[in-house]
């Protein structure tokens, strides 16, 4: 049943999901077993949502939530039930070994009772495995159902829940702790006194079959939650199925490590009424390892027995958008405003649908990337999924139907009988308490504070001293820091990279570039940061979090909001003087990241020691709730640690000391320039940053500006330029607030060790191993000797840089002056002893590392093959195939040559995404094949060039989800080179600049892309369909999933 332990390139975290989902239920809480077979039917109609691999006998997973159906156990239990609401049905997994069976039931009778509840008795769960696919079998587990007595000091069947809650956490946690050697096999799908889940590692047509229960007449519910998974999961699980205890779930949480960290920092600070002293027994609340859903699953069930009503839970963890949002009610938007400090959004793509037995209902997310449509039929059925035509349900029986829309909620209260709809629920809600008056009371906002003045910029050698000690290149002022005051945007620059990785440069480099971003493809697609505008937010609090169930005490924690989490040096000066202007609800604390110069590159380790320490003792025993590490004290004889790794160093620290909710973080740092430094010290713990040396660094350029722009002027258009590119970066991961990207440390180290990252990134993956602390401190400190040395080469100017052009003394690249100088003469020459040399320059890495794959060396046969055992190189040739790329980005000579020289030794050339030119896939005169047609035709989310002409003229269709140079991003073609020409093969306009949207507008999950498969097999069924992804951690369990498609 457990997935495989982490071994070599494959990470069981890797593993996602994007699925059918929906649920059928009668208005008027009326129990029949037609509910139920109707809930199957369904799970039968979404089975094409779902997955089958090579055993054609084995899906992905399956299950259908319901009300616990009292007569059919009160006919198959051998012991007399309390009346319906005093006992429990727990549905349990168990190993197959009775010794393990033995070991795991008895911690589950000992909890139950050291909980004051009784055990009636067990009962086997009848199954039918005869059909199970062959790799299902080995998984299977024992299935026994446990009965449990409701103690009579359990005044309420609410509390009876709750108790539940906590006793299930206590058995979850002991058996994980345990040393039952088959203990990742024991899994409890529910256990409650209102529902029962059925599910396991099954296809939608084989679970009523698996469970005969499902087919007894008496196996009545009043609703049926039903889920088919479509999983990119190379692995069978049976606990993966869905549905979990209240939920099941289409889609991805892109924020789950930042949702789980934060979740695990407010331990200490969380207090509940309803669980009282019960709270310290449910942690973990998120074990580790769990999937995304089944870890919102886990919270949503504390928030609910904690006091939250499933419908405030659902509005707290998915919130619609709201702060950018004009037609929103006041009351609402407060409501959320307020709400926004005790949690952050669990971000991504997602259709929810939810039950507590009482309730069903289900929500969408802000952007509304899932479907869900329902209907209300005139005997007062809903039914609602992923889509329409689940039942078969005539159209003169159907009241209404619609769909759910972006961000809203659909309710359906089974005791009082009725729908309750979006407007109703959160109008309720939003008038439960005064939530603008407790605003008022508690909310301060960074503008509304006394106007304090910023640190003044230093004299222009000792400015150029600071940037010479934080690696600023002349590189980085001109290519990208001044299209950012000029324009108020990044700067926009051809794909790709021929520079090494950080971890092979022998140039000093900053510690975020040894972080990629993860981004998303396929299962969770990225938004588009222009069109999803409204729904994304930058906006930041600061300071302490409060208690996640006080939640009528809103009138007692401040909090202190930003616009946008990057912050001018006056606005800095703001936060660390609010103490003085808010009566010391706020106390800011200000640590030093410098130490001495003289304690030499070891000391890195000790300083960091010595940071946690303080920020430890700052906020457990001073009280300050606020913490800014500053490296302002750099200078001739001090040095600072990287800003990057003291954030989620101290960051780290406290969430495992658990005061993390206690504080808020703010970054004061001369490392941060460009987009990329905002986003990993984000993404790894800061609320806001103050990049004070960048600041210094355009005020000192204003006279160098085309336009001469006023400090001020130029200031703002800097922030503008880095607001947008947060907003592109998060979009990249499909996530829409800066509070779900805040701490989501959604990044891969490329070229940092194991031991390193575990100890201060904590969480991020590393494949390849690295460097240390020891190299990051010898970094540093040949940036501080360049500054302060008084070498000749940087007395008067910063270093050249050489990463996006060749300098001397620059960084190394693959097209240098040499290589290309022998490409050329080889070209126009004709000369092969020049290829060779050219060749040898680009092939033989081994003593100049470019790339990873220098790394590697062949593994020499002892004795050559014969040639004639050999595949002869013309057949060899064949099957290459040249990258994609578009007419646009290259000329029509050499888009056209690429296609020539291809079909000449019968490889293939790709348009990209461009389009095609219609006479280059047209026969010539005599018939025969034209030399300059394409043989792959793409298909990208711009859909520039594509017609059925063009499909139909493919051998192979390949569809681009993704691509290597900018992944999580479409390209862009600029005005100026969009002719005539490229226009009208691309059917735009002249002049006006192409940009291919991140999404495809049509494909928003898996099914949608096995619907474009199927839609592109029907215009040319001839051609091959194939998918291009980029390569990224994980991507294995994605393809593994779109071959399913």
């Amino acid at each position: 049943m457990p997935l495989p332990a982490k071994f070599g390139l494959y990470d069981p975290a890797n593993e996602h999901d994007s699925c059918g989902v929906g649920f059928v239920a009668n208005i008027d809480g009326r129990r029949t077993h037609q509910i139920l077979q109707h809930g199957l039917t369904i799970l039968k109609n979404l089975a094409h949502r779902g997955a089958v691999g090579a055993d054609p006998k084995a899906g992905d997973g399956a299950g259908i939530l319901l009300q616990i159906p009292d007569r059919f156990f009160r006919r198959n239990l051998d012991f007399e039930l309390p009346e319906q609401g005093h006992y429990a049905i727990g549905m349990v997994f168990l190993p197959k070994s009775d010794k393990d069976q033995e070991a795991c039931t008895s911690i589950v009778e000992e909890f139950i009772v050291q909980e004051g509840q009784s055990v009636l008795g067990w009962r086997r769960v009848p199954v039918y495995a005869d059909n199970l696919g062959k790799s299902v079998l080995p998984t299977e587990p024992e299935i026994h159902q446990v009965v449990v007595k409701r103690s009579s000091d359990l005044q309420s069947q609410d509390d009876f829940e709750r108790k539940l809650f906590v006793i299930r956490k206590q058995i979850e946690r002991k058996v994980a702790e345990s040393r039952i050697p088959r203990k990742s096999d024991f899994y409890i799908p529910t256990l409650s006194s209102r529902l029962i889940c059925y599910k396991g590692m099954l296809m939608a047509d084989q679970v009523d079959e698996y469970y005969p229960d499902l087919l007894e007449g008496d196996m009545e519910s009043a609703m049926a939650l039903v889920h088919q998974r479509f999983s990119t999961n190379t692995f069978p699980s049976w606990d993966l199925a869905h549905p979990f205890r209240m939920i099941a779930h289409n889609g991805e949480i892109n924020t789950l490590r930042g949702n789980t960290n934060w979740m695990a920092a407010r331990r200490s600070s969380l207090f509940s009424e309803k669980l009282g002293e019960d709270i310290q027994k449910i942690w973990p609340v998120i074990p580790e390892g769990q999937s995304d859903s089944a870890a919102f699953d886990n919270v949503l069930e504390l928030l609910v027995a904690g006091g939250y009503s499933m419908a405030h839970a659902m509005m707290l963890l998915i919130p619609e958008a709201w702060s950018g949002n004009t037609l929103m009610g006041k009351d609402r938007k407060a409501f959320y405003e307020y709400h926004a400090a005790l949690m952050e959004p669990w971000d991504g793509p997602a259709a929810v649908v939810f039950s507590d037995g009482r309730q069903i209902g289900a929500t969408l997310d802000r952007n509304g990337l899932r479907p869900a449509r329902y209907l209300i039929t005139n005997d007062d059925m809903v039914v609602m999924a992923s889509e329409m035509g689940v039942l078969n349900i005539p159209e003169s029986d159907i009241k209404k139907k619609w769909r759910l829309q972006p961000g809203k909620m659909f309710l359906i209260d089974l005791d009082l009988g009725r729908i309750i709809s979006d407007e109703e629920i959160k109008h309720e809600l939003s008038n439960q308490y005064s939530y603008q008056e407790w605003l008022d009371r508690t909310q301060i906002e960074l503008r509304s504070l006394r106007i304090s003045v910023g640190a003044m910029s230093p004299d222009p050698h000792t400015l150029l001293e600071l940037q010479q000690a934080y690696g600023y290149t002349q590189e980085d002022l001109n290519i990208l820091l001044q299209p950012m005051v000029t324009n108020s945007e990044e700067a926009l620059g051809s794909m790709g990279t021929d520079v090494p990785p950080a971890v092979m440069s022998n140039r000093a480099k900053h510690l975020s570039h040894y972080f990629k971003q993860n981004f998303a493809q396929v299962t969770n697609p990225p938004i588009d940061p222009i069109r999803e505008e409204l729904v994304m937010s930058l906006l930041t609090l600061i300071g302490p979090r409060p208690n996640l169930f006080g939640l009528d005490d809103g009138g007692r924690e401040m909090r202190l909001t930003v616009p946008q989490p990057l912050l001018a040096n006056n606005e800095l000066e703001q936060v660390r003087q609010i103490e003085d202007h808010t009566n010391g609800a706020f106390r800011t604390k200000t640590l030093t990241l410098c130490f001495p110069v003289k304690w030499g590159t070891e000391a890195l380790g000790s300083a960091l020691k010595e940071l946690c320490r303080k920020a430890e003792r700052a906020v457990l025993q001073k009280g300050f709730n606020i913490l800014i590490l500053s490296d302002r004290g750099t200078d001739r004889d001090n040095i600072a640690i990287p800003a990057l790794l003291a954030t989620s160093a101290v960051h780290h620290h406290l969430i495992r000391k658990g005061l993390r909710t206690e504080t808020g973080l703010v970054v004061e740092t001369a490392a941060c320039m460009e987009v990329h430094h905002f986003a990993t010290l984000t993404g790894y713990g800061a609320e806001a940053v103050n990049p004070y040396l960048a600041f210094d660094t355009i005020n000192r350029m204003l006279r160098e500006l085309p336009d001469r722009p006023s400090f001020e002027e130029a200031q703002q258009r800097y922030i503008k330029a880095v607001n947008k590119g947060l907003k592109k970066v998060m979009s990249k991961m499909g996530i829409s607030t800066f509070q779900s990207y805040c701490g989501a440390q959604i990044f891969d180290a490329v070229g940092l060790s194991e031991e390193f990252v575990e100890q201060f990134f904590t969480g991020t993956t590393s494949r390849v191993g690295g460097v240390g602390l020891d190299e990051i401190a010898a970094d540093i400190y040949t940036w501080h000797e360049q500054a302060y040395s008084n070498m000749p080469l940087y007395r008067n100017m910063l270093d050249p840089g050489g990463d996006y052009a060749f300098r001397v003394r620059g960084e190394k690249h693959v097209w240098n002056p040499q290589s290309i100088t022998n490409l050329q003469h080889a070209v126009r020459g004709n000369s092969l002893d020049r290829y060779r040399e050219y060749s040898r320059m680009i092939n033989e890495q081994d003593v100049e590392l470019y790339a990873l794959r220098s790394l590697f060396e062949f593994d020499w046969a002892d004795q050559p093959l014969p040639i004639d055992e050999v595949e002869p190189a013309t057949e060899i040739v064949r099957r290459f195939a040249t990258g994609a790329m578009s007419f646009g980005s290259i000329s029509q000579e050499a888009h056209s040559n690429l296609a020539v020289a291809m079909n000449r030794i019968g490889g293939k050339s790709n348009t990209g995404e461009g389009g095609e030119e219609e006479s280059r896939y047209r026969p010539l005169a005599d018939g025969s094949s034209n030399p300059k047609r394409s043989a792959i035709k793409q298909v990208a989310s711009g859909r520039f060039g594509v017609t059925t002409d063009y499909l139909v003229n493919a051998d192979d269709i390949q569809i681009k989800m993704a691509q290597g140079a900018k992944p999580g991003e479409g390209g862009q073609l600029p005005g100026h080179k969009v002719s005539q020409q490229i226009a009208s093969v691309r059917h735009s306009t002249p002049g006006v600049g192409l940009i291919s949207p991140p999404p495809h507008h049509d494909i928003y999950s898996i099914e949608d892309l096995a619907q474009l498969i199927f839609d592109l097999k029907n215009v040319n069924p001839e051609s091959r369909i194939s998918v291009k992804l980029v390569s990224e951690v994980g991507v294995g369990t994605v393809a593994a999933g779109v071959s399913k498609a």
